[in-house]
């Protein structure tokens, strides 16, 4: 083994001790480290560190750094983690495939995940479909988002309005459908989310509010 690579062992060895180190400081700086010197040998620890890291701003770092390595060494290993028991390891694999962006993952975006019982797997699902979701698929994408109308609270229903209306024109004919749900929760937030898609501008507690009094009023908000 020549000087350098010992050198280089060394370095790799610091920045893996960094990504577990007790300092939330130190592990932003290592994870930053791996994504301005990608090397395939730190994909691995990346995506395990991914599962347990408690800070959002690390979370962060540590996808930024997973998609400055190749897709075709990241996506293998990220999709192994949607089977994880743990949430965080799905959503935030979920996460950093909606920001890679390759389509080949999209495959593994099941209906199990979009409907996940944990609130931000599921928001995490919903954004990795409408980046992912092949052209033409949009419609079909649209009526599995549409069976998670009125679910949780009010972070949970933008993160899903937010989704539907990124699908644009295709989804209206689901949410129309949506609006003559007997549940009302699921009214109101069909109706949002149409709101929503016509004025974006418009604010999500604003859209709520209104599609909830529509709601009271017996309407549906077609036409209204």
């Amino acid at each position: 083994m020549t000087m350098r690579q010992q050198d280089t062992d060394t370095d790799a060895m610091r920045v893996l001790q960094g990504l577990e180190d007790s300092r939330s400081s130190v592990r932003l700086r290592a994870a930053m480290a791996v994504g301005t010197t990608p090397d395939p040998r730190f994909v691995g620890k990346l995506i395990e560190r991914c599962a347990i890291e408690p800070e959002f701003y690390v979370r962060d770092m540590l996808t930024w750094a997973l998609t400055r390595h190749s897709a075709s060494t990241t996506i293998p290993q990220l999709l192994g983690e949607l089977r994880s028991e743990r949430a965080q390891a799905r959503s935030q694999a979920l996460h950093t495939l909606s920001k890679i962006g390759d389509r080949q993952a999209w495959p593994a975006i099941t209906r199990a995940l979009l409907s996940d019982a944990d609130d931000e797997v599921a928001r995490s699902a919903w954004r990795a479909a409408v980046v992912l979701v092949p052209e033409g698929e949009e419609p079909e994408l649209a009526a599995v988002l549409a069976t998670q109308l009125g679910r949780g609270e009010r972070e949970t229903q933008l993160s899903l309005s937010r989704a539907l209306v990124a699908l644009g024109e295709t989804m209206v004919p689901t949410l129309r459908a949506a609006m003559t749900d007997p549940d009302p929760r699921v009214r109101a937030h069909a109706i949002a989310t149409e709101r929503l898609l016509r004025d974006p501008d418009a604010g999500f507690e604003f859209a709520i509010e209104e599609a909830k009094r529509v709601v009271a009023l017996g309407g549906t908000g077609k036409g209204e």
